[in-house]
């Protein structure tokens, strides 16, 4: 299938998902997970119908900047974000999702503060607790969210995850479940911005229609849309 024919799938398959549990599709983003694809296929991605790009890593970003690659379309930085890099991204993307720690965060405000701008955030939580992902746990949580809260150049809009690999269909579903849980509870608890509260992103090529079933408004999907990876080139690790 061409990219466009994946493309139109994917998005056949949210909106699917989507009508099975009563939700409008349109409630719905597909994020186009662009990591180690061309500026040519991010291009040919958006005139397909994508609208929101994710990059991984911000050297891949930055030269995707500089190409104009992602004309027409919004950009989500979705990958592990080292502090010492935080200076390229805020400000040059429209959200980061993958703000799991409070040094991160901080380097973030304090980064916004030199723009004069306010960064668009998600939190991520580790919801699986596992060992080898980035992200805060659900004990941590609500004290990261008080500190996003008090961050002035920072705008909280939602939270973030990735559920450890479900070894058969639907095995991981809990966690979806148990973030939705996590996400209602902290937008009923907001008193100033709980109307920009409004992005729960989970969900990848593997599981991105249970996640839609479990109240996900975001789905991150790379290899669905354009294929298996193909390998790093040393020179953009």
């Amino acid at each position: 299938m061409s990219l466009a024919e994946n493309i139109a799938q994917v998005q056949a398959n949210i909106a699917a998902a989507a009508r099975e549990v009563g939700r409008n599709p349109a409630e719905i983003t597909l994020v186009a997970a662009t990591k180690v694809q061309t500026s040519d296929t991010i291009r040919q991605a958006i005139a397909a119908g994508i609208r929101v790009c994710g990059e991984n890593r911000v050297q891949e970003m930055t030269a995707h900047l500089e190409d104009n690659a992602y004309a027409g379309a919004a950009l989500h930085f979705i990958g592990h974000l080292q502090t010492n890099k935080v200076r390229q991204v805020v400000g040059r993307v429209d959200l980061i999702e993958s703000v799991g720690s409070a040094h991160l965060l901080q380097a973030i405000e304090t980064q916004a503060a030199k723009l004069e701008l306010v960064q668009d955030i998600l939190l991520e939580v580790n919801i699986g607790g596992e060992s080898s992902k980035s992200g805060v746990s659900v004990q941590e949580l609500p004290e990261l969210v008080n500190q996003a809260a008090a961050s002035p150049h920072v705008r909280l809009r939602g939270l973030m995850a990735i559920p450890p690999v479900a070894e058969v269909p639907g095995s991981n579903r809990r966690f979806f479940a148990q973030m939705h849980q996590l996400y209602v509870d902290i937008k009923q608890n907001m008193t100033d911005n709980e109307y920009t509260f409004d992005y729960l992103s989970m969900g990848m090529s593997g599981d991105y229609q249970d996640a839609v079933r479990e109240g996900a408004t975001l789905v991150r999907v790379g290899t669905a849309l354009f294929g298996p990876r193909p390998p790093m080139h040393p020179s953009k690790i």
